[in-house]
This record gives structure tokens, sequence and C-alpha cells, in this order.
């Protein structure tokens, strides 16, 4: 049994994360200001003896946790664009100064300590699929760089203090993760496009849909934060799955399985938008031993039912 502190865990990925520690026997503290998070999310942990839930702004310091802590997990973040654009300051603000607060946590218990980092390290990347080793293509003064250079900084911060204090850090990057607890309106391309076919308006596609992402099911992105956490490499390790499908392929198979007539519309692509994003797992397969098993098909049969209890339709 572990004592860990999770920074952003009523987020969508964060409040996932808090469930899989739970059932495995670790206690969790939950920190979240519900900036993007919701206590609904977590609503079902109420009670729950080894779960505690505490509202606070990271970005202004950690609360008293009391008691040890053995991991100290720091996913709080604005994660979608539509979010991240329209708080670019408090983003920037939860990279530097609540990573300093969580590192600052974790180095004064000894803890293990994960940075939850992003694949839009890579920007609009050249090389294709992305390795760990790629430094990526990122323009520093666009629209999303208060995203993309938030989490560069903070992994630049977790390395050093790795390196000046010997904090036991894990680097992750995250790819595009779905599934149940997502907003559904976040402007996420798989929360866009579910929401438009239930709702039986247009998708809207961004460009000419020939835009590649690469999309993992909450489930296989929790086991692979976990198999990182508890294995023995620093990082930094691409978390995702590697299957890569076009705008236009996602936008098909959406409407296939909500069953809608819903047209398809365009509009300008938006600045700074990745054209391909794929990630190689070489590391994590070959050293975690880890690998997403549920397909995008088969994920997205499990989040449309949330979908449609979330917007009403049931």
């Amino acid at each position: 049994m572990a004592r860990v502190v999770l920074t952003g865990g009523a987020g969508f990925v964060g409040s996932h994360l808090c469930d899989a520690l739970l059932a495995r026997g670790d206690e969790v503290v939950a920190i979240d200001n519900f900036c993007t998070g919701r206590k609904a999310n977590v609503a079902h942990l109420d009670g729950h003896d080894g779960f505690r839930l505490l509202e606070a702004d990271v970005s202004a310091g950690l609360p008293d946790v009391g008691g040890p802590v053995d991991a100290v997990l720091h996913f709080a973040s604005p994660a979608s664009p539509k979010d991240y654009l329209a708080l670019p300051v408090e983003t920037l603000l939860v990279g530097s100064a609540g990573t300093h607060a969580a590192l600052e946590l974790a180095r004064t218990h000894g803890a293990r300590f994960m940075i939850a980092s992003t694949s839009e390290v890579y920007g609009d990347p050249l090389v294709h699929p992305q390795p760990e080793g790629y430094w990526g293509n990122v323009n520093s003064v666009g629209p999303r760089s208060c995203y993309d250079e938030a989490k560069r900084y903070a992994e630049a911060a977790t390395m050093a203090y790795h390196r000046a204090h010997g904090v036991d850090v894990r680097v992750l990057r995250i790819f595009n993760t779905y599934g149940p607890r997502m907003q559904v309106d976040d402007g996420r391309v798989v929360s866009n496009f579910l929401t438009q076919a239930l709702r039986g308006v247009p998708l809207t596609i961004y460009g000419d849909g020939t835009q590649t992402r690469s999309f993992c099911y909450v489930a296989d992105e929790v086991a692979g934060i976990l198999a990182l956490l508890d294995g023995p490499l620093i990082g930094p390790v691409n978390i995702g799955n590697p299957g890569e499908f076009t705008m236009l392929e996602l936008a098909t198979l959406v409407l296939e399985l909500t069953g809608s007539s819903s047209p398809l519309v365009h509009e300008p692509l938006p600045t700074d938008d990745p054209k391909q994003r794929r990630p190689d797992i070489g590391v994590a397969r070959d050293t975690l031993g880890w690998e997403p098993t549920i397909s995008l098909r088969e994920g997205l049969e499990r989040s449309i039912p949330y979908f449609r209890t979330e917007l009403g339709l049931d």
C-alpha cells in the first residue's frame, strides 16, 4: 500500500487514476480546484476510507496533505484546446509554479514524482511516428504555446529536481485519450464528434480531414500510467495507442456506431494544429510490458452510453 497525492484528481484522466490506485489498495489524496475537473467525476468515491479530496489551486501552493507521502502525481492542468486557449495564463502557471510545488512535496517526503506531460511537446512533428528522443517542432509564440511550453517547462523542472536533488521521477507523455468522464463540450475531436452525432447536428471537420491522430481509451491509458509509475524508467515515455486515424475515418466510425445521419461540414484548420500524431511505444512495450488492448471501435462503443447520459438522451 502506498499513499499517493494526485493533483488534478477530479479531472478526466485523474479521476480514473484515482479509481485504479484505490482498487489496488493505495490511499489517494486528490487535489483539484475544479477549473476543468468536476466533483461528479469522483462523487462515487465519497466515503471511501482510502480517499480524500481537497479543493485547492496548486499554482498557489499545495495544501497540507498530512501524514506520509509515497508518490506525487502532477496531473493538474487544462488539457483540451478549448480550455487552455481560454485559460492561457492559468495553464502556464500550473505547469510552472504548480509543478514546483508538487516537486517540493515529493522532495521533502522522499516520494516518487510523476509529471503528466503530453504529446503536444512534439508540436507539429517532422518525425513520424514520434519517439521519445524527438525534440519536437513547437511554435513557442503561437496560441497553443501556453500548453505546449507549460508541459515542456514541467518536464525540464522535473529533470532539474532529479539531477539537483535526487528526486525519483517519472516523465509521462500522454497521447490523445478518450472515454467516460470527458467533458462533452471540451472541444476535443472525439467528444465533438460524439456530441454532434448524438444530437443530430453536423460534424465539424477542420481542414480537409486528412490530418491524423491516435486515440487511446482511458482504461488502457491508466494501465500504462501505472506501469510507468511502478517501473524502472525515468522517461520520458510515450503512453498512447499507435493506431492512427484521419479525422474523416474517425467521423465515419462515429456516424456508424451512433446510427447518426449528421452531415460533415468543413471549417478552417486552427493555427498550429498538428498534421499528424502517432506515438512510438516501443519503450513502453519493450521495457514496461505495456501496450493498449482496446480498439478505437470498442472504446467508442464503451463511451457512447456515457455521452448519451450526459446529453440527456437516455
